[in-house]
């Protein structure tokens, strides 16, 4: 069937997409011993690469063995050893399409019970009301280990390129580290990395720039970047478009668009803000602002779920659409999309009042279904979301005495 949808797209770096579907990332939480993607990882994207997406972006690989967004967080450094990344690339591409690697730093976004390092461009925590306490409290980074990051995120991005990945995507959105500094509310620095939009922007540009001096002009470099941070005072849309224009100098291949953070779950479709109400394509209308003056291909992700959505959001003018929930529950969706045909299944809403508590627990469902991929099951939606968390919970306990023990343990470079 002939569809823009299925279309292919060229990019900056050389590379070109299958189709304009990609898989955006989603947190697994899935890593095997060693903080390393094993078997259970390796058939969840094969089933992934077997469903038609143009493009498939891994969830967060963190930078720093001593900040993982959560215990069972996959780690790429320089001391971990390549072999099981070649293969995750693989099973990846095994479909036709690209897969890159998505490479994250969670900044003050750590558990409370979490070894390691809690880091922001502040020293201010996050606030999410009887909830707060589930996140450690940050120290303000200094400017060493600012440096030290950028070249964590460089390396990161070069043991990608050889272990076969065919980009990366820089996360700088839902409250992680460079969205955190990026934030008027969140950073409160005096020096070169606060104030002005211009300097909050720094640690992001000097990563861009970092990455792509390290790897190879074929290898595409992205930027996952905010709409808008859904607070208050906080990092918006004008802010979004003033940051593309600042990367689009740094050879960016593509910037996916989402929103909100752990304090405001708009990714979830849960924020307050009323442009993210849709509940489908939360945040085409920002997006739609915004591509009129982008110099660089927008990605957009977000509530997508129907080929006819989808189909609007590439009427906007955006480039790529992004799924994540959809793919989890109907990992061969493009394909019936192009069959004329749409998924069967969704999952069971979570209708609590408590934002956070029901934001927890839809991400729970949706690492509930990729379990079951990576088994060889088939998802199972209807699973209740209370049984999701609580089984999550469960998990996370066990993988946090393993991460524990495991970074007890001196390790050597690869």
């Amino acid at each position: 069937m002939t569809s823009e949808l299925f279309a292919p797209l060229p990019l900056r770096s050389g590379q070109v997409l299958r189709n304009r579907i990609a898989k955006a990332a989603m947190e697994e939480n899935m890593a095997g011993a060693g903080q390393l993607p094993d078997e259970q990882l390796l058939t969840l994207y094969r089933r992934w690469a077997a469903g038609g997406t143009g493009l498939l972006i891994t969830g967060n690989v963190m930078v720093h063995a001593e900040a993982l967004t959560g215990p069972a967080g996959v780690v790429l450094d320089d001391k971990a050893p390549l072999g099981p990344f070649t293969e995750w690339a693989k099973a990846g591409k095994s479909g036709g399409g690209a897969i890159w690697m998505q490479i994250n730093h969670p900044g003050r976004q750590v558990a409370s019970g979490m070894p390691g390092v809690v880091w922001g461009p502040s020293d201010i925590g996050v606030s999410l009301g009887r909830h707060s306490s589930r996140f450690g409290r940050p120290t303000a980074m200094t400017p060493q280990q600012i440096d030290e990051t950028v070249a964590r995120y460089a390396l990161t991005a070069l043991r990608a390129e050889q272990a076969g990945f065919d980009g990366v995507e820089i996360h700088a959105a839902h409250g992680y580290l460079l969205s955190q500094f990026l934030s008027p509310l969140v950073n409160n620095r005096t020096d070169r990395w606060g104030g002005s939009l211009e300097n909050r922007a720094r640690m992001l540009l000097d990563i861009v720039r970092a990455v792509r001096a390290a790897v190879s002009p074929s290898f595409a470099v992205a930027v996952k970047l905010n709409s808008a941070d859904f607070q208050r005072g906080g990092f918006d849309a004008d802010d979004a478009r003033q940051v593309i224009a600042m990367l689009e100098p740094l050879g960016v291949d593509l910037v996916e668009l989402s929103g909100g953070s752990y304090e405001s779950p708009a990714m979830t479709g849960r924020a307050a803000d009323s442009r993210t109400q849709a509940r489908e394509a939360y945040f085409l209308e920002l997006a739609t602002d915004l591509v009129g003056t982008s110099p660089i291909p927008l990605m957009l992700t977000g509530g997508i779920t129907r080929r006819a959505t989808a189909q609007r959001v590439l009427d906007s003018g955006v480039a790529v659409v992004g799924m994540g929930t959809a793919l989890a529950v109907t990992p061969d969706l493009p394909h019936r999309w192009s069959r004329s045909r749409e998924a069967d299944r969704q999952l069971r809403p979570v209708n609590w009042s408590d934002k956070a508590l029901a934001s927890a627990a839809g991400m729970a469902q949706v690492r509930h279904q990729m379990r079951r991929i990576a088994r060889g099951s088939s998802p199972r939606p209807g699973t209740h979301p209370a049984i999701a968390l609580v089984s999550e919970q469960r998990r996370q306990r066990t993988a946090l005495r393993r991460y524990r023990s495991w970074l007890s343990r001196p390790r050597s470079a690869a």
